[in-house]
């Protein structure tokens, strides 16, 4: 690691949560005679790029900016320096600089400087506002607030799978969320498709989660965990209130996904350009009826599958009277294989954005998860039938 980098790192690490902007400035001067630093978060629609001070909002597609956030790579334009905002695989936004240096390697280390810097924002956020804050372009409902705070992150990348995730409207969510976790040998997977309306829809989705949460970190096995919030739910509601969910663990070594579907949304696989919707055996959503005895499923996943979660809200949006549908969704799920899971996602919710003229009037979760098979380690082959 160079210099410049370590003075960086230093200098993020003894940095005040509200001042990692401005350490960061101080050090690229000296080491890189920039003179001007700008932190670019994307907001929670996945559509602006808002800047950390005073500034304009980036929405153009063809900016730099989106080019570097969206290929996750360095872009120097007119004199200027995108760098993307990143860490394992979570996309926080763009690091400006101006000038940028004429310098394979220092564009390398500045790259290395934005990497850090995602990294200490993600290790402050939950001590300060300011980064909460500068990334929305508008107010959010009490209960978005409360669903985006109980997301685990927005997207991940593990040696052996992506995964992203977005809820909509993103202002004004209510129920409907998602939730993952992995240990290097198994994916925990959870998609929530909540009902209800403000403040009370997300209180139910957060019993839900938490309850799933608790159960998951017991070692309880899929359809355990299931059972332990079906119960939570069903304590406190006594059946008027219930959660549809899907629970999904990938073992990451086979390719064997289990799965329990609660009264789920739809489970779709994309293999080899065709789409195909898994056969989930219908299940008691979550807290409809005491001491439910939930059944796990398996599915043995091939090496570059593409799993896509959507809720209802996907399937039911609805402009100039006319519904998005199985078929609309289908076919633009199978334009998508190219794509990150990120973009995939971002990219369904911005046709569903056109299709409704606005933003959607139900909540809707998107997740989509790749599996690119397991990493090459001895004993472990490639699974059955791919």
């Amino acid at each position: 690691m160079s210099e410049p980098v370590n003075r960086a790192r230093r200098a993020l690490t003894e940095a005040p949560a509200d001042l990692l902007l401005d350490r960061i400035a101080d050090v690229l001067a000296e080491t890189h005679r920039v003179e001007r630093v700008e932190l670019l978060q994307v907001d929670y629609r996945l559509s602006a790029l808002l800047p950390l001070a005073d500034g304009e909002p980036v929405t153009g597609p063809g900016h730099p900016a989106w080019r570097c956030f969206d290929h996750q790579t360095p872009i120097v334009s007119d004199g200027a320096g995108y760098l993307p905002v990143s860490m394992r695989g979570e996309r926080r936004g763009v690091l400006r600089v101006t000038p940028v240096p004429d310098d394979p390697t220092a564009l390398g280390e500045l790259t290395e400087i934005a990497t850090a810097l995602a990294h200490e924002i993600a290790a402050v956020t939950a001590g300060t506002d300011v980064y909460r804050t500068a990334r929305r372009s508008r107010r959010l409902t009490l209960a978005a607030e409360m669903q985006w705070e109980m997301l685990p992150g927005r997207s991940r990348i593990r040696p052996s799978f992506s995964l992203a995730g977005q809820l909509e409207p993103a202002y004004a969510v209510r129920g409907d969320s998602f939730d993952w976790s992995d240990d290097g040998q198994r994916l925990w997977l959870c998609t929530i498709n909540g009902t209800g309306e403000g403040v009370a829809a997300s209180m139910l989705t957060s019993l839900g989660t938490y309850a799933l949460r608790n159960a998951r970190r017991g070692g309880l096995r899929l359809a355990d965990q299931a059972a332990l919030a079906d119960q939570a739910i069903f304590d406190l509601h006594r059946g008027d209130r219930h959660l549809a969910a899907l629970l999904m663990e990938l073992d990451l070594r086979s390719g064997t996904l289990t799965a329990v579907d609660a009264g789920s949304p739809r489970l779709v696989l994309l293999r080899d350009g065709e789409v195909r919707e898994l056969p989930l055996e219908a299940q008691f959503p979550l807290g409809m009826f005491e001491a439910t005895d939930y059944r796990e499923q398996r599915f043995e996943l091939c090496r570059g599958d593409r799993l896509f979660v959507v809720s209802d809200g996907v399937v039911d949006a609805t402009g100039k009277d006319v519904r998005y549908g199985e078929t609309a969704l289908d076919r633009f799920l199978r334009r998508t294989g190219p794509m990150e899971p990120l973009d995939a996602v971002r990219s369904l919710i911005g046709d569903l954005r056109a299709f409704v003229a606005g933003d959607l009037v139900d909540d809707a979760v998107v997740v989509c998860l790749d599996w690119t098979g397991p990493q090459d380690r001895p004993g472990i082959s490639t699974p059955r039938g791919c």
